[in-house]
């Protein structure tokens, strides 16, 4: 079972600050237990603090007037949620819920706002992540905005190769119908282009599991979103 201490060590937040600074983290830190569906804020809450995530998933999503649910992200052991509302003085910006039983820390904000001001090498790793978080969001609206729905699946599952260092094989760590979310479809159309490519061989899906037979075909679907014309 992961430790506080050996999340914080593995966290782009943290990971390159010396140890006795991360020590002094840890000392403000709350731990919080969560069960799976469980809501650790609501779109609109005052911001007193924020969470690292030190074992489960959480995802973070939106929902629309007529109550649908738009998932932004998922993130697992180790990145952080709700920086960007803690340091902007704001309401937090969207919902946040746990997809399995899950352990955060919680950091004060309070006390972190006067940890970083003694420590400023620390106040430069949360530029450096918020810098990250910012370029994700971009990448996600023109991938929402200018990508048909084969590109934006296609970009996912390049994504998840690199994440989890395998160009042949990926394991889909959520459900495909958060996936269909995620990628801004609905769970048929997603089945469709799944069996799509998996006729055109670009892929082959075992459950979860998804094998991957041409990475540079599904290179080009990335780039292109559209599929060769059988």
């Amino acid at each position: 079972m992961n430790t506080i201490a050996n999340v914080l060590s593995i966290s782009p937040l943290f990971s390159d600050l010396p140890e006795d600074h991360r020590l002094q983290i840890q000392q403000i830190t709350i731990e919080k237990n969560y069960r799976k569906g469980e809501t650790i804020f609501i779109d609109g809450d005052d911001s007193n603090g924020f969470y690292l995530i030190i074992d489960g998933q959480v995802k973070i999503f939106k929902l629309s007037s007529d109550g649908k649910e738009k998932i932004l992200h998922i993130f697992g052991g180790g990145e952080p949620i709700g920086e960007v509302a803690m340091f902007s003085g704001r309401g937090f910006p969207a919902n946040a819920e746990t997809l399995v039983k899950s352990r955060l820390a919680f950091f004060p904000r309070e006390a972190f706002v006067r940890l970083i001001t003694e420590k400023p090498s620390l106040a430069m790793n949360m530029m450096a992540v918020l810098s990250k978080r910012l370029k994700q969001f971009a990448a996600q609206i023109e991938e929402l905005s200018l990508k048909d729905v084969p590109g934006r699946l296609a970009g996912y599952l390049i994504y998840l190769a690199e994440e989890q260092g395998n160009n042949d094989k990926v394991t889909l760590n959520i459900t495909k119908g958060q996936l269909a979310s995620l990628l801004g479809t609905i769970p048929e159309t997603l089945s469709r282009m799944m069996a799509r490519m998996s006729i055109q061989k670009l892929i082959e899906v075992q459950g979860r599991g998804i094998t991957i037979q041409n990475y540079l075909g599904l290179e080009d679907l990335a780039a292109t979103g559209r599929f060769i014309e059988e």
